[in-house]
C-alpha cells in the first residue's frame, strides 16, 4: 500500500506532496529542486528531524500510511524549532536507530564517521544506550538474590520436615494420655460425687448469688424510691387546705337561679312588647293597630289597649321608659348569673379538695402496703444471699481441694494442644516452602540465563555488527568495481583497508569508495539491530560520489532489504525501474538557493 505525504515549509520546500510506492522510489531532479529537502520531510514525519524553512514560523508534514494518519508540526521559538504531533516512530530508540542505519542522508552519523576515519564503536552501538542493560542486570540480580534466599529457606524447610513430623506424633501421644487422665479424674470414685458435678453446683450457686445480689440492688432502689414517694404524698396531704363548707350554699345557688329565671322571663316579656311597638313608631305605621289623627303640630293616637287618646310623643316617652326597664332587668339578671357562677365555683373547689384528700389517703395507704411488701422481699433476699455465700464458700473449698490435679491436667492439655497446633502450622508452612523448590530453581535459572543474555548483549551486538559488515563487504567486493582488495572491521571497531596486499589509509580511497564504505557500515548496524522490523523505509541522499553503474548496483543490492527504498538522483543518471518522484511540482524557496 502506497504512502501519501504532504509537507509545508520543510527545509527548502514551501509546499508539496508526493506518493511513495513499495519498492524503489527515485527522487529525480537537478540541484536546488528540493530532493534533499524531501528526504528531510520524510525524516520529519518519522520523528528524527526538525528543519523549518528559513524565515517561516511554522511548518508540518502529514503522512497517510496503512489507514493511519501521522502528522508532525514544527514551530519556531526564538533560535529553536519545536516539534509536536504524532510521528510514525513511537520510541526514542526507534528514532535513533532509524537515523543511524536507515536514513542515510549526507549528514548521517555513520557515513560522517567513516569519512573522518573515526572509530565506529560509538555510532554502531549507540542504540544500546536506550536499553539500560546495566540497570536491567542490577534489577535482575536483585531478583535472583531474593529467589536464592527463598530457595535456601525452601531447602531448609525440606530438611526440617522429618523432625517436625516426629514432634507432631509425640505431641499427639501426649495429648491422648492427658485426655485419659482428665476423664479418670472427672469420673471420680463410684460412691463420690464427681468433680464436674461439684463444679457445676458451684457455678449454679455463684450464678444464683449474682442474680440475688442484683435483685437486692433493685429492691433497695425500689424501696428508696417508694419511701421518697410516700414522704412526698404525706407532705402534700399535710399541706392540703380544704375550704370551709357552707351548709346554705346549695339553697343559695337555687335561690339565685330562681331569681335569675324570673328576671330573665320579665325582661323577655317586656322585650316582646317593646320591640314591635318600637318598630311601629320608627316606621310610622301605628295606624296598623289604632287610629292616628295627623296634625301639623303633633299626631294624636288612640291607645290600642284602653281606647283613650294620647299624643305620639307621650307614647314614645312611655316606650323609652319601658326600654330602660328592660335594661335594668338585664343588668339584674347578669348580677344573679355572676352570683350563681361564683357560688358554683366555690362549691366545685370544695369538692375537688375533698377528692384530692381522699386520693392522697388512698395512695398513701397503697404506698405503705407496697413499701412493707418490698422491705419484706428485701430482707428475704438478703437472707438468701447470706445462705448462698456460705454455700459457695463450702463448695469452693471442696472444689479447690479436689480440682487442683484436674486444673493442672487441663492446663497441660491446653499447652499441649497449643504446641500441637503450632507444630501442625509449622509443618504446613514447611511443606509449602519445600514444594516451591522446583519452581524457585526454575525461576533462578531463568533469571541467570537472562542476566547472562544481557551481559552478552553488547558483545553479541558487536559480533553481529562485524559479521554483518563482513558479509556486506564481501558482496560489495563481488558486485562493485573498487580499488581495494579487502576491508575489515576490527574488534575495536576500526576500519582497516587493504590495497595491493598492504594496509592503506582511508585518505587514499576515492569519494565514491568512502561513501560506499559508510553505507556498508550503516547496513551492518541495520542488520545487527534488525531495523527493518520497526522502520519500513530506507532513505539515501548525497550519493553524487558514486558512478552511475555503482549507484544502480547499490540500489539493486538494497532493494530487497526494505519495503520502501527512497533515494535522490539526477536526471542524467540511468533511469531505474522505480516510482519516480518529480520535484518540479513542488514550491521551493528559490532556484538559486541550495536545498
Amino acid at each position: 500500500m502506497s504512502w501519501e505525504l504532504e509537507f509545508q515549509n520543510i527545509a527548502g520546500i514551501r509546499s508539496g506532496r508526493a506518493s511513495l510506492e513499495p519498492g524503489i522510489n527515485a527522487v529525480r531532479g537537478t540541484n536546488w529542486q528540493g530532493k534533499s529537502s524531501f528526504v528531510t520531510a520524510v525524516e520529519t514525519v518519522m520523528g528524527t528531524e526538525a528543519v523549518l524553512t528559513e524565515g517561516e514560523a511554522s511548518g508540518a508534514v502529514e503522512l497517510q500510511a496503512d489507514g493511519e494518519t501521522y502528522r508532525v508540526e514544527l514551530d519556531r521559538d526564538g533560535e529553536a524549532v519545536l516539534r509536536s504531533g504524532e510521528p510514525y516512530l513511537d520510541s526514542e530508540k526507534e528514532r535513533v536507530t532509524a537515523s543511524l542505519y536507515a536514513f542515510l542522508d549526507d549528514d548521517n552519523d555513520v557515513r560522517e564517521a567513516v569519512r573522518r576515519d573515526d572509530n565506529l564503536e560509538s555510532v554502531l552501538t549507540r542504540p544500546l544506550d536506550f536499553e539500560n542493560i546495566d540497570e536491567q542486570i542490577a534489577e535482575l540480580s536483585g531478583e535472583r538474590d531474593q529467589v536464592e534466599t527463598e530457595l535456601e529457606r525452601a531447602e531448609e524447610a525440606a530438611e526440617q520436615l522429618p523432625d517436625t513430623q516426629a514432634t507432631i506424633r509425640r505431641l499427639e501421644d501426649d495429648l491422648e494420655e492427658l485426655n485419659e487422665r482428665r476423664e479418670a479424674i472427672r469420673e471420680g470414685s463410684p460412691d463420690e460425687e464427681s468433680v464436674s458435678d461439684r463444679r457445676d453446683e458451684l457455678s449454679d450457686a455463684k450464678a444464683e448469688r449474682d442474680s440475688v445480689q442484683q435483685r437486692i440492688e433493685r429492691l433497695e432502689q425500689t424501696v428508696e424510691r417508694t419511701a421518697e414517694k410516700l414522704d412526698e404524698k404525706r407532705a402534700e396531704l399535710d399541706g392540703l387546705e380544704i375550704p370551709e363548707e357552707d351548709e346554705d350554699l346549695a339553697s343559695r345557688i337555687a335561690e339565685r337561679k330562681e331569681r335569675l329565671t324570673r328576671v330573665e322571663q320579665d325582661a323577655e316579656l317586656l322585650q316582646s312588647v317593646f320591640a314591635p311597638t318600637k318598630r311601629l313608631i320608627d316606621e310610622d305605621r301605628m295606624d296598623l293597630i289604632t287610629d292616628v289623627d295627623r296634625d301639623l303640630i303633633e299626631d294624636t293616637v288612640r291607645c290600642w289597649t284602653c281606647g283613650s287618646k294620647t299624643s305620639k310623643g307621650d307614647v314614645e316617652d312611655h316606650l323609652d321608659d319601658l326600654g330602660e326597664r328592660i335594661s335594668d332587668l338585664r343588668s339584674e339578671a347578669k348580677e344573679y348569673r355572676n352570683d350563681v357562677t361564683d357560688l358554683q365555683e366555690r362549691q366545685e373547689e370544695v369538692k375537688r379538695a375533698k377528692r384530692r384528700e381522699s386520693d392522697l389517703e388512698d395512695e398513701i395507704a397503697r404506698l405503705e402496703s407496697t413499701l412493707e411488701e418490698r422491705e419484706t422481699s428485701l430482707e428475704q433476699a438478703r437472707q438468701r444471699d447470706e445462705e448462698l455465700e456460705s454455700r459457695i464458700d463450702e463448695l469452693s473449698a471442696v472444689v479447690e481441694a479436689e480440682d487442683a490435679e484436674l486444673t493442672d491436667v487441663e492446663s497441660e492439655i491446653k499447652y499441649t494442644e497449643t504446641r500441637l497446633e503450632e507444630a501442625r502450622e509449622e509443618l504446613e508452612t514447611l511443606e509449602s516452602r519445600a514444594d516451591q523448590r522446583d519452581t524457585l530453581e526454575a525461576e533462578r535459572d531463568e533469571l541467570t540465563d537472562e542476566i547472562h543474555r544481557l551481559r552478552d548483549r553488547k558483545a553479541a551486538i558487536k559480533r553481529r555488527t562485524r559479521e554483518a559488515f563482513d558479509d556486506a563487504i564481501q558482496d560489495i567486493l563481488a558486485k562493485f568495481d573498487v580499488g581495494f582488495e579487502m576491508v575489515r572491521l576490527t574488534s575495536e571497531f576500526e576500519l582497516v583497508v587493504a590495497r595491493d596486499g598492504r594496509e592503506a589509509s582511508l585518505d587514499a580511497l576515492s569519494e565514491g569508495e568512502l561513501e560506499l564504505l559508510g553505507i556498508v557500515a550503516a547496513l551492518a548496524g541495520y542488520e545487527a539491530f534488525e531495523v527493518t522490523e520497526d522502520v519500513p523505509a530506507m532513505l539515501l541522499d548525497g550519493l553524487g560520489g558514486l558512478a552511475d553503474q555503482n549507484l544502480q548496483t547499490l540500489i539493486q543490492y538494497l532493494e530487497d532489504r526494505v519495503e520502501f527504498l527512497v533515494f535522490t538522483t539526477y536526471p542524467e543518471t540511468t533511469s531505474f525501474e522505480a516510482n519516480t518522484i518529480d520535484p518540479r511540482e513542488w514550491s521551493v524557496v528559490s532556484p538559486t538557493t541550495p536545498t
